[in-house]
């Protein structure tokens, strides 16, 4: 019995450990982000067997002829609960919406890197926006992000858009008033993922300033609404 309370207690500590390096180890540099990911599937999977067993053995110890104290079966099933629970939350996340890294206020002229563009054409996503079908899988995702249209001219709003992204802790990468543009690059807390932004400013044939946006995963498939949330994000601000 002993041996079994070692054993579910190793398992459930260590698909604690995963979880929690999953993300710092992948923003220092000591494995890819590939790794980083499958830490955090292989968290998920020994933190469920874990607190099975866990759960088992907590039972066990209510009948006479196994009792003995419950609290080191109890702390490794909450080494392991901690460790499954947030990863199939994020599943749930990621199936609740569209599989896509590349999110723009106007799908049909995106904004273009300029100053990131050497930046983007080397990494795994590129640069080139995904055309229709990405366009139709935002619109059933995210049919609220649309164009900004503010009353301040577009030098004004070029600076207010400059604050906005500072405001967010965004690195502004570059800013060209005459042109309304303006980019940068944000990177995620937990795995430092680094996702590029770049912010159009055109004059509004009525009078003031249309803003359209466009954030870009540099790496993975789907950024589970990371850049439709950061979009959001700085359109309030600047609204």
């Amino acid at each position: 019995m002993r041996a079994a309370r070692a054993l579910v207690m190793a398992v459930c500590v260590a698909s604690f450990v995963m979880l929690v390096s999953s993300g710092p180890g992948t923003r220092m540099g000591l494995w890819p982000w590939q790794t980083g990911l499958s830490l955090v599937r292989w968290a998920a999977w020994t933190g469920m067997i874990g607190s099975a067993a866990a759960l088992v053995l907590v039972v066990m110890t209510l009948v006479p002829k196994w009792r003995a104290r419950a609290w080191v079966p109890l702390v490794a099933l909450a080494y392991g609960v901690i460790a499954f629970v947030p990863p199939l939350l994020l599943l749930q996340k990621a199936k609740a919406v569209p599989p896509i890294h590349d999110i723009t206020t106007d799908p049909f002229d995106p904004p273009a890197f300029v100053a990131l563009m050497p930046m983007r054409q080397q990494v795994a996503n590129g640069a080139a926006y995904g055309g229709t079908e990405i366009a139709k899988q935002q619109q059933q995702g995210y049919p609220d992000i649309k164009s900004l249209v503010v009353k301040a001219t577009p030098a004004e709003t070029v600076q207010k858009a400059i604050d906005a992204a500072r405001s967010l802790g965004w690195e502004i990468v570059s800013s060209d008033a005459p042109a309304g543009r303006v980019e940068a690059t944000d990177t995620s807390m937990w795995f430092g993922f680094k996702d590029d932004i770049i912010v159009r400013v055109r004059p509004e044939p009525s009078g003031g300033s249309r803003v359209d946006v466009r954030s870009v995963s540099r790496v993975g498939k789907s950024d589970i609404g990371a850049n439709a949330k950061r979009v959001r994000e700085f359109l309030a601000k600047l609204a």
